[in-house]
């Protein structure tokens, strides 16, 4: 439960209701509202209600000002309201920073985040259309199981289309390119070029790698360059689109900042599309598709080893591999087999995978107390038993990591029982439950592999749910840190981080810096688009969109440096941040660069306040105002 639940409830009511609501972002210092009716906000009753600064009506928007720990309120409210990040349209503050591992983490979960119902939902279709041709097998040729076949099986098969957009949002670029470069992916004429889709008799171009396990054939080249696709292609991978698009955004953000205005429109998402495509033919699905064949080389190297140490391995390690795309090398020697030889024991070990994730679920549902998580584990845990994992993985047990990783050791030890037991499927059949069938030998009359493979699900599961049990907590709410107060009398100095002209804070446009609410300090109007750090200390906060930032000096200091009015708005475009949040820097250290005539040009002030906001630690903040400045001429005394 969030600390500011019932101020998130007030400002919610008071705005007008969700229904009032257009709109909803926050800069550093406020909650900025969109609202069809500003008439039906309440503001007298939110000016009153403690936590709450003050209101301001400016430039279309209704303001809340809530102070440095908005970023707090602004996630009650959203999770009050059920604002979702479309409704929202904000920008989260810059994550402090992380390992690799936990940034991955983060990345996948949060593109995974807004799908989390549809994957639900459509994995629950498609288990039951499993189920039904278990009992009906001649449903499978019906238009019942055709259409509703569509509706579940469609959406995996398009994933990539949907990673595209959510992914382009976390990365913040253009959402629709994201989708066009999937849509390219999947494009009819590239998925029947990939190994396992080209037409029977098609002349191939050539072979790479000839005679080693890399070898891969190409049916087609850029510019010369041969493209090796991967062997089912794209759809319902989910890698290679997330590393394209972040490749995307990256490319997208420096067009930006060198393209014209006037053409930046169009000439921006085409010269993206121009070079992210290519790049992703040429780079991501190579490297996907050696990856995925030299899992496979290892899995049946180990297996010919020891059949038990290959189902630890593949058992513990197939939904990450499924993560990756890697399980692609694996799915041709299960295929082979069967075809060949009328049965498979290689693969067989990872069918306890998606259990023991199912497991862990089971046990979190029981032991958390956040409603927001019950919710979503229940059709997870259906959709878990009929096979589809995705979203146990990507919405509940990945971002808490340590149930992902209990997940694999389960699986781990039941897949080696199974792989010591040699469990054989003798078919192609359903996922979770309905694929027990396929361990049964028709031709012998004979159910002991299937026997065996119950028997690994139940230590899978009985495993996984016994350690999350013992282990799983409900997050901690971060602890609040208590501002330093500064000594008694003890003066502090603090430096100008810009060169201009220092102002008094009367003399700004804005109310809630003009009436000092927020802090005390002055405001520069500045001649050089540059910020300095004003002091030594640790950037406390620094605004995704570059356009503010704050530092806690080392005696407790904490001083905002917002550069312009409502500059918040342009997204930070102009802005080119030189630190991040965390950071810690020296006086006189370059922070930011600003472009001073792009930024007047789309019509913001660039009157830039310099305040220090926790004020009641201090006997006296002294500005010294209405002079000329440079960087690090003393403007600030506190005492």
């Amino acid at each position: 439960m969030n600390k500011y639940d019932g101020l998130a409830r007030i400002i919610i009511q008071n705005v007008g209701g969700k229904s009032n609501v257009l709109g909803l972002n926050h800069c550093i210092t406020r909650l900025r509202f969109k609202l069809k009716d500003e008439s039906k906000a309440n503001t007298d009753v939110l000016k009153a209600t403690d936590g709450i600064v003050t209101v301001i009506q400016s430039g279309g928007q209704y303001q809340i000002v809530i102070g440095n720990h908005v970023p707090d309120v602004f996630a009650a409210v959203s999770d009050i309201g059920h604002f979702t990040a479309e409704t929202s349209g904000a920008t989260e503050d810059k994550k402090k920073k992380m390992g690799l591992g936990a940034a991955f983490i983060d990345t996948v979960s949060g593109i995974f985040a807004p799908a989390l119902g549809l994957l639900c939902a459509t994995g629950i279709i498609k288990g039951l259309l499993a189920l039904l041709v278990f009992f009906s097998p001649d449903m499978a040729n019906s238009g019942l199981y055709t259409i509703l076949n569509a509706a579940g099986d469609g959406f995996f098969y398009f994933l990539p289309v949907i990673l595209g957009f959510t992914a382009a949002k976390k990365f913040n670029m253009n959402q629709f390119t994201g989708m066009a470069i999937a849509f390219a992916l999947l494009y009819p004429n590239i998925v029947a070029l990939s190994p396992l889709n080209i037409a029977e008799g098609t002349q191939a171009l050539g072979t790479l790698f000839g005679g080693s396990m890399f070898e891969s054939t190409y049916y087609i080249t850029f510019l010369g360059i041969p493209v090796l696709l991967p062997t089912a292609g794209y759809a319902s991978t989910v890698l290679p689109i997330i590393v394209a698009v972040w490749a995307a955004s990256k490319i997208e953000k420096f067009l930006k900042k060198v393209m014209p205005d006037v053409i930046k429109n169009f000439m921006v998402p085409l010269c993206t599309l121009i070079i992210a495509v290519p790049l992703t033919f040429l780079l991501t699905g190579p490297i996907s598709n050696w990856a995925s064949v030299l899992v496979g080389v290892i899995t049946t190297s180990l297996y010919n080893l020891s059949p038990l140490i290959e189902g630890v391995f593949l058992a513990a390690f197939w939904q990450v591999f499924v993560m990756f795309g890697l399980h692609w090398g694996l799915i041709p020697i299960m295929i082979m087999n069967i075809m060949q030889g009328g049965s498979d024991s290689v693969l067989q070990p990872l069918f306890v995978a998606s259990f023991a994730q199912t497991a862990v679920v089971i046990a979190m549902f029981f032991k958390t107390k956040d409603k927001k998580l019950k919710s979503i584990a229940v059709p997870a845990i259906i959709s878990g038993f009929c096979g589809v994992t995705e979203p146990a993985i990507y919405g509940i047990t990945l971002p808490k990591k340590k149930p992902f990783i209990i997940s694999c050791i389960a699986a781990g030890i039941a897949g080696g029982f199974l792989g010591a037991m040699r469990v054989t499927a003798y078919t192609m059949g359903g996922l979770g439950v309905f694929g027990f069938p396929t361990y049964v030998n028709a031709a012998e009359n004979d159910a002991s592999s299937m026997l065996w493979a119950f028997v690994s699900v139940i230590i899978a599961m009985v495993i996984a749910f016994i350690l999350t049990m013992l282990t799983y907590k409900d997050d901690e709410p971060a602890p609040v840190r208590a501002p330093a107060a500064a000594a008694k009398g003890k003066k502090e100095m603090i430096a100008s981080p810009m060169r201009g002209k220092t102002i008094e804070l009367g003399n700004v446009s804005d109310e809630a810096f003009k009436s000092g609410v927020l802090g005390q300090g002055l405001a520069i109007e500045p001649v050089e688009g540059k910020v300095f750090a004003p002091c030594d200390g640790e950037i406390s906060s620094f605004f995704p969109t570059g356009h503010a930032l704050g530092i806690t000096t080392a005696d407790g200091a904490e001083i905002l440096i917002h550069v312009g009015m409502n500059t918040v708005e342009l997204n930070g475009e102009h802005f080119v941040p030189k630190a991040e949040q965390g950071d810690k820097v020296t006086k006189g250290q370059l922070l930011l660069e600003f472009d001073m005539e792009a930024i007047k040009q789309a019509g913001y002030p660039l009157v830039s306040p310099v305040i220090v906001t926790n004020v009641d630690d201090y006997m006296d903040i002294i500005p010294d105002t209405e002079k000329d400045v440079t960087y690090g001429d003393l403007i600030i005394d506190l005492i």
